[in-house]
């Protein structure tokens, strides 16, 4: 059934879910000078709401608050801290449509993966809810005998918490649901251009009984939370998911401060098909393979292999797949594709302009390799253009016979340029 995005975001309203403010020390804050970011729908390009420009001073507070909280909510018994996230797995169970439609509106996925993702991402909350009471230490057997060895396993502390734009809730939940249960405490940095999400999982979270100032959510200058994060002798733990560049970076600023870091980084994994390989299972496994969230996940294929026997049927009919699939807003029913730019559209001297969208690199292979790229025309044609009737949804293009050195095939496509 499809949704009007007036309405939808009027439902979302309605509901209580749509904050526009950070969260800190459980108080709804704006940014301390004012300044504010759009947040954009990606199918149309309306703002669906202004969210706070948060820099430095708001992260310090933050963690401060973080850092505060850390003594109360981790002397909780570990059955009292399930209930309290067992209680913010239902309240998200509750809110799954209106969730989903926010995750719609912000990020542009159709409405049925939006609904997908809510229920990922509650599992992680009630996954550890549970998993919270069993934290278990150890004994060990010592090798004298007026000795007793054992291992007692503590919350580090402060947990800070960087999350990317492509899936919205889950990237939250599977970070702060854990970080919650074992008595740690978290401040949250969502991607800028879909932060709404996570402000409405942090009002479910402070509904559910989470302790105030135990989850806090800032979003704004990247570089200047970013920082201030690394700084911080009272952040103990950084958890990031997002590129391998950025990864680097977080991972090399930990290491003057000794936090612990969890990294869940890019990737180039390639999908196989075989000669014998049975042609239409193979083609909709390569397009499910592919084209989950418009290809817009870490374990999406980024380049698929094809051995020299079915290397023209495969492709033939893979372009005719690709073609075939309903790209546009994510409200509208039957769309399972929403290609889009939710960034800038920036023109550079009029030579090019950034778009972010799906990608399919197709190599010849076994026993040989052409060189060079060519698009495969129908798709590329398609991709060149705009669909007049949304904001920044483009039709999937595909590379066709390319040589594994050259560049493309060896970075992840979530970003490329397009010559106009």
């Amino acid at each position: 059934m499809s949704v009007e995005p007036h309405a939808a975001t009027t439902r979302i309203r309605q509901s209580g879910l749509l904050r526009s403010q950070g969260l800190i020390g459980g108080k709804w804050t704006d940014a301390y000078d004012g300044k504010t970011i759009q947040v954009q729908n990606p199918a149309t390009g309306d703002v669906i709401t202004s969210v706070p420009c948060m820099g430095r001073r708001e992260t310090a507070d933050a963690i401060t608050s973080a850092y505060n909280t850390f003594d109360s909510w981790s002397k909780l018994t570990a059955a009292e801290r399930s209930k309290r996230l067992r209680k913010w797995y239902d309240l998200i169970n509750a809110h799954k449509e209106d969730l989903a439609l926010l995750i719609t509106l912000e990020q542009g996925k159709p409405l049925k993966e939006a609904l997908g993702e809510v229920a990922y991402g509650a599992s992680f909350i009630e996954f550890f809810a549970e998993e919270g009471k069993r934290v278990y230490g150890d004994i060990i057997p010592p090798t004298l005998g007026d000795r007793r060895l054992f291992v007692l396993k503590q919350p580090v502390g402060v947990v800070g918490a960087i999350t990317p734009w492509n899936f919205p809730l889950a990237m939250i939940t599977r970070k702060v649901g854990p970080a919650l249960a074992c008595g740690c405490t978290v401040v949250v940095k969502p991607s800028e251009f879909t932060p709404l999400t996570a402000l409405a999982a942090a009002e479910l979270s402070l509904q559910a009984g989470i302790m105030p100032g135990a989850l806090n959510v800032v979003m704004g200058n990247a570089p200047e939370i970013g920082d201030i994060l690394l700084e911080s002798q009272q952040v103990r733990k950084i958890t990031f998911t997002g590129s391998t560049a950025v990864g680097k970076k977080l991972m090399a600023g930990s290491a003057n401060t000794v936090k612990k870091v969890s990294l869940e980084l890019g990737g180039n994994a390639p999908c196989i098909v075989f000669d014998d390989a049975d042609l239409d299972v193979a083609v909709k496994g390569s397009l499910a393979a592919k084209f989950r969230n418009s290809g817009q996940t870490c374990v999406c294929a980024n380049r698929i292999l094809v051995q020299e026997g079915i290397y023209e049927k495969f492709a033939d009919a893979f372009a005719k797949a690709v073609k075939n699939l309903q790209v546009g807003n994510g409200l509208i029913d039957g769309t399972v594709q929403w290609l889009f730019s939710f960034l800038l559209v920036s023109v550079v001297d009029n030579l090019h302009y950034t778009i972010l969208f799906s990608v399919v690199h197709f190599y010849l292979y076994f026993p040989t390799l052409k060189t060079g790229a060519e698009f495969a025309l129908n798709s590329f044609l398609g991709s060149q253009r705009k669909l007049e009737d949304f904001g920044w949804i483009y039709v999937s293009p595909f590379l066709a016979d390319v040589d594994t050195k050259v560049r493309s095939g060896k970075l992840e496509s979530f970003l490329v340029k397009v010559l106009q």
